[in-house]
């Protein structure tokens, strides 16, 4: 999995770059949240439950199922995140579908169950850039780092030159006459 921050990187450089107008700064958060929040799922090692299991690390909470589940709990709590329903609901559950769309594309752990609950095959992408991150303490070690260095090269900067592009088109745009 990328780490927690790196997750949070993909809804963060988007809706700042599409601007306030676009996404509210509530609704900006509750994006960030619903892409970290699959990773929840490991306070199932903590309770015994194998990390393979439906329940387990890169299962439910990784799925198509739980994204929309997310998008439609967002449309409910519209009115508090300053945003119309519709709006809420698909920028929630674009966020939160973006973190097992970047789990899947990392070199280690046992792919994501994205088709859950009609599937419990863990999938990967084909092409799985990201190097996987230690989960705990390893964090702050050598490997953790060298983590942190692929989640730039593979995450952060294209979020950085997306973002930048989306601004760019935002600016000529409000520009003309």
């Amino acid at each position: 999995m990328p780490t927690v921050f790196t997750h949070a990187v993909v809804p963060l450089a988007i809706g700042i770059a599409l601007g306030p107008r676009a996404i509210d700064r509530r609704l900006l958060l509750a994006g960030a949240v619903a892409a970290v929040l699959p990773d929840a799922d490991v306070v199932a090692f903590k309770l015994g439950i194998a990390y393979a299991d439906d329940f387990g690390h890169r299962g439910a909470s990784h799925s198509l199922v739980f994204a929309v589940t997310l998008g439609l709990l967002a449309a409910c709590f519209h009115g508090a995140l300053r945003s119309a329903p519709w709006k809420a609901a698909l920028w929630c559950f674009a966020c939160a579908l973006s973190h097992p769309l970047l789990d899947a594309l990392t070199n280690g752990g046992l792919g994501v169950a994205l088709w859950w609950p009609w599937s419990d095959a863990r999938l990967f992408a084909p092409w799985r850039p990201i190097a996987v991150s230690p989960i705990g303490a390893g964090f702050f070690s050598a490997r953790g780092l060298a983590v942190i260095a692929s989640e730039i090269r593979w995450v952060w900067l294209p979020c950085a030159f997306l973002a930048m592009t989306i601004l760019a088109l935002r600016r000529a745009v409000s520009s003309r006459p």
